[in-house]
């Protein structure tokens, strides 16, 4: 079922001025629900619910073991100020997804309003889920608060990644203006496992601090529901071979390990990235990692 406000399809003005309409708070108001069941040996999209600009294509099936890769897209190709998005993944006992998205997002400026997007992963038993996006890009002036929560039954799975490009470094922009908040929770059978936030004030300290991002305007973070205390060590010595400028670190803690990089563009620091995930799922979930196909597209 989709509810499409006027003109869903068009270009969204990239000034990121927040659009009025008459009688409406500005902005769109976007919801996508998820549901994954496994059936006959693989795991299918059982349900699909969207309103406003979100939506998924067809299921892909590129692993022999029916794991389904699923893209999410939204059409407008970038949020405003005033804009509120949720996603929601359900994966059910025994089913296994991979999400990832078919290019990078893009974070407006605002003339005001903050945008809002929140992402709510659920993995049910002996499931499992890969939440595999590609990077958003946080335009100078921009103001947005960003949400991941995933919550995990006691023998579910979970490997996932957020990646932050604050400013365009290739066009010379950088984030001088403007905030982002972010905010990743992790939690297992009820237990708290993992909580970060961060608050990236355009122009501010953080930016180039030693303590903080050093002068790199692209951070990412790997996280994976882990108990094995060995794989950082052989995450560490993976993605040691790996050509590239920035920062790489891989901490292993109790019920979960994280990697981080700091780069000054998005492939390279992708490219690392697929090096930890590639590592974890051949540990994690003994078998090779497929390349969605949408990242070569």
């Amino acid at each position: 079922m989709a509810d499409y406000p006027a003109g869903a399809g068009a270009p969204r003005p990239q000034d990121g001025a927040p659009e009025a309409r008459p009688g409406c708070e500005p902005g769109w108001r976007g919801r996508l629900a998820l549901r994954f069941e496994q059936r006959a040996g693989r795991t299918v999209l059982a349900e699909q619910v969207h309103s406003g600009p979100l939506l998924v294509q067809r299921p892909f099936y590129p692993e022999p073991d029916g794991t389904c890769h699923v893209y999410v897209l939204h059409p407008p190709g970038g949020v405003v100020g005033g804009d509120r998005l949720r996603i929601e993944a359900h994966v059910s006992e025994g089913a296994r997804a991979l999400l990832t998205t078919p290019a990078a997002g893009k974070l407006y400026r605002s003339a005001g309003a903050e945008a809002e997007i929140v992402q709510a992963l659920h993995v049910a038993e002996s499931g499992c889920l890969e939440w595999l996006p590609q990077e958003t890009i946080v335009y100078s002036a921009a103001r947005a608060a960003l949400r991941t929560e995933v919550h995990l039954a006691g023998g579910a799975g979970f490997l996932g990644w957020e990646i932050l490009c604050l400013g365009r470094p290739a066009s010379g922009e950088r984030f001088d203006s403007g905030w982002c908040r972010t905010g990743i929770e992790l939690w297992r059978a009820g237990r708290r496992l993992l909580t970060e936030r961060a608050r990236f004030a355009g122009g501010g300290e953080i930016l180039d601090a030693r303590w903080g991002l050093a002068g790199y305007p692209l951070t990412g973070t790997f996280f994976a529901a882990c108990d094995d205390p060995r794989l950082a060590g052989q995450v560490r010595e993976r993605v040691d071979a790996v050509n590239g400028d920035g920062l790489f670190a891989v901490t292993a803690m109790e019920g979960v390990l994280v990697a981080r990089v700091l780069g000054h563009q998005a492939e390279p620091a992708r490219r690392r990235l697929v090096q930890v995930w590639q590592a974890v799922r051949r540990a994690q979930l003994g078998k090779e990692a497929v390349l969605p196909r949408i990242w070569y597209t």
